[in-house]
C-alpha cells in the first residue's frame, strides 16, 4: 500500500508539473513571453516591437509589461528605430558606463537632441520616464507638429504646460492607450506595455523602423535666448550669442521702463535700490514668450545689480514652467562675477537643470562666446 501511494503521488506530481508547463508554454507560444497574455490590450504592441527590433524581453521568456521605462531604455528604442547607426567615441556623462548596453544609444540620442542630459554632465541612467515626458520626447522627435484639436482629460490640470501640445498631438493621432474614466495620469511613470503601444501606433502610421528619418534638422534642439538689458551691455552679448546659435530671442522688457534716476545705485530711494532691498519685489513685464513649452534650452541673460540678478528676472522665471528644461545663465558686469545670482533664480524653477553660468564684460568677443558655448556640451548646433 505504501508503495502504491508513492506511485500515485509521483503520478500526481508529474501531472501537475505537466499541466503547469503546458500553461506557460501556451502563453509563450502565443506572444513569445510568458507574462504577456495573447488577449492583453498590449499584446499586439509587444509582438510588433519585438519583431521590429525595438524592444526585447527582460529575459528569454518575460517582457515585464508593468515595469517602468527608464531614460536609457527610451534612448535605446529611438536608437534602434533609427537603424542603430554607427557611433564613435564616448559620451561626456558621468553616470554612464562605457561599453554598457545603452552606451551607443545614449550618446546618439544626446547628440541628436532627442534625450538630453539633466545638466552638469548627468544623463539620468535608471531614472523612470513619466507619461507626459515620454509623449513630449516623441512629439519633439516628430518635429513638434501643431494640433488643431485638443481633448480635456479629467486630470487636465495635472499636465505640465510644456507637455500640453505633445499630449494633445498624441491623443489626436490615437497613439495613446485607452484611459480609464478619462484620467491620463501624466506624472505616473510610463510602463513598458504603454511605451510599446505608443511606438507601435506611431510607426504604423505609414512609417517603418527603416523609414524613420535620421535627419539632424528634424532633431534640432529648440533654443531660446531670453535677456534683460538696461544699458545695452547684456543685449550686445545676447545678439552675439544669437549669431553663434541662430536661436529664438526674447527681450524681457519692463512695463515701466527704468530711467537714469531709477538706475542711480548711490541713491537708497531710487527704484532699483528699493527693488533689490525688497525680497517680494516683482517688476511687471510687458509681453510674454509664446510657446515656452517648445524650448529645450534657455540662455538667461541679465546685468548684475548689487551682486544679484535684477528682480525682474524673478518675475520672468516665475511666469513659466521650466520642468525638464536646461537653463544656462549669463550676466554682464564691469567687475562683479556671476556669483550666487543664478542660485536665487534656480530656487524658483522646480525641475529645471541649471548649468554653471558665465560673466561677460563689454570687451567680450564672439570668439570668447564660441569658446564658452563649445564647452557646454549640451548638443547645441553652432553656426560656423
Amino acid at each position: 500500500m505504501r508503495v502504491l501511494k508513492c506511485i500515485l503521488a509521483g503520478i500526481m506530481t508529474f501531472l501537475l508539473t505537466a499541466i503547469t508547463a503546458i500553461g506557460v508554454f501556451a502563453a509563450t507560444e502565443d506572444t513569445g513571453f510568458s507574462d504577456v497574455d495573447a488577449n492583453a490590450w498590449y499584446a499586439d504592441a509587444v509582438i510588433y516591437c519585438r519583431d521590429n527590433g525595438l524592444m526585447s524581453g527582460t529575459s528569454s521568456t518575460a517582457f515585464s509589461p508593468d515595469a517602468f521605462v527608464t531614460r536609457d531604455m527610451l534612448a535605446a528604442i529611438f536608437y534602434r528605430m533609427a537603424g542603430s547607426p554607427a557611433v564613435t567615441g564616448t559620451d561626456n556623462f558621468t553616470d554612464t558606463l562605457d561599453g554598457a548596453w545603452y552606451a551607443n544609444a545614449v550618446k546618439w540620442a544626446a547628440e541628436k537632441g532627442i534625450i538630453d542630459g539633466y545638466g552638469n554632465n548627468i544623463f539620468g541612467v535608471g531614472d523612470a520616464v513619466t507619461k507626459e515626458q515620454m509623449l513630449t520626447i516623441l512629439w519633439r522627435y516628430a518635429g513638434s507638429p501643431e494640433v488643431d484639436t485638443e481633448k480635456n482629460f479629467a486630470d487636465e490640470s495635472d499636465i505640465s504646460s510644456w507637455a500640453n501640445a505633445a499630449v494633445d498631438w498624441a491623443d489626436s493621432q490615437n497613439y495613446m492607450p485607452d484611459t480609464e474614466n478619462n484620467y491620463f495620469h501624466p506624472k505616473e511613470n510610463a510602463t513598458r506595455a504603454e511605451v510599446a503601444f505608443i511606438f507601435m501606433k506611431y510607426l504604423s502610421e505609414g512609417k517603418t523602423a527603416e523609414q524613420v528619418p535620421d535627419d539632424e534638422s528634424e532633431q534640432k534642439t529648440n533654443v531660446l535666448i531670453a535677456y534683460f538689458s538696461c544699458t545695452g551691455n547684456t543685449e550686445a552679448v545676447a545678439k552675439q550669442l544669437n549669431t553663434i546659435l541662430e536661436a529664438d530671442v526674447y527681450e524681457i522688457i519692463p512695463e515701466i521702463p527704468y530711467t537714469d534716476a531709477d538706475l542711480n545705485y548711490g541713491d537708497d530711494a531710487s527704484r532699483t535700490s528699493m527693488e533689490m532691498n525688497d525680497p517680494s519685489a516683482r517688476p511687471a513685464i510687458s509681453g510674454s514668450v509664446e510657446n515656452m513649452e517648445e524650448y529645450d534650452i534657455i540662455f538667461l541673460g541679465y546685468p548684475i545689480w548689487w551682486g544679484q540678478a535684477p528682480k525682474i528676472m524673478n518675475t520672468f522665471v516665475e511666469s513659466y514652467d521650466f520642468n525638464g528644461k536646461t537653463i544656462i545663465p549669463f550676466c554682464t558686469s564691469g567687475s562683479s562675477s556671476i556669483g550666487s545670482s543664478a542660485d536665487a533664480l534656480h530656487d524658483l524653477t522646480e525641475g529645471a537643470a541649471w548649468l554653471d553660468g558665465q560673466r561677460f564684460s563689454t570687451s567680450t568677443t564672439e570668439s570668447d562666446l564660441r569658446e564658452w558655448v563649445n564647452g557646454l556640451e549640451v548638443g547645441l548646433e553652432i553656426v560656423k
